[in-house]
Formats: C-alpha cells, structure tokens, sequence
C-alpha cells in the first residue's frame, strides 16, 4: 500500500514552513521530516491515516506558533507533548524523540551549508 495522494502536498507544506526557522533549525527539521515520510511510504492503509493526521496537526500547531510570533519578538520553537500523545508512541518513536531533542540542545556550533552541497533539480 502507498501513502495517500494527500501526502505530497502535506510533506512540501512542512517544507515550505521549515524555511522560517534558523538554518539549523531547518536543516535538523527537514532531515527529520523526510526520514519518517520515507519510512512511512509504504504503511497500510489505518497507519497512513493516523500518520497524516498527526503531520497535519502538527502542520496546523506551527502555523499557529508561526502566527503568534509575528505578533511578538521572542521566537518560540516546537510544541509541548502531553502524556497521553507520549504514552502513544513506540519504543522506536521515543528514541527518535531522545535523539532529536538531544540533537536540538547540543551547544551551538556553527553550521554553514554551502549552495554546491544542495542538490540541484
């Protein structure tokens, strides 16, 4: 089974709002985003649903994040997960969990990605 054409569109929308965040911010968020479509392309059909559903949720609380801080000056990234969302992840998802927030709280180093490391289209 393949994701639902709805996919495509929802995975360049979370690209698209990625372009907001710093350049490591964004780097982090994209690789992080195209890991679990990847790994998601070919879910049956219920997983697809429930895997859409909370990539569209999540799409919309950015949005929102993104609106409110254009209505302030200090810059607030990500959500709070509540307990319950926790509880209804695997092992597998709480490591991808640890390993991203342990990724985005490393001391800052400078990271500079040049244009000829991108891939052209």
């Amino acid at each position: 089974a393949a994701m639902p054409g709805g996919a495509r569109d929802l995975y360049r929308r979370i690209l698209l709002l990625h372009r907001a965040l710093p350049p490591a911010l964004r780097a982090l968020g994209d690789r992080y985003v195209k890991e679990e479509f990847r790994k998601h392309k070919a879910a049956g059909p219920a997983e697809a649903q429930r895997f859409l559903r909370e990539w569209e949720a999540t799409l919309i609380q950015q949005q929102i994040n993104e609106d409110k801080q254009n209505l302030r000056e200090k810059t607030v990234y990500g959500i709070q997960l509540t307990e319950e969302k926790l509880n209804d992840f695997r092992d597998e998802q709480i490591g991808q969990l640890k390993e991203l927030m342990d990724e985005a709280t490393k001391p800052q180093k400078n990271i500079t990605i040049s244009k000829d490391s991108q891939h052209k289209t």
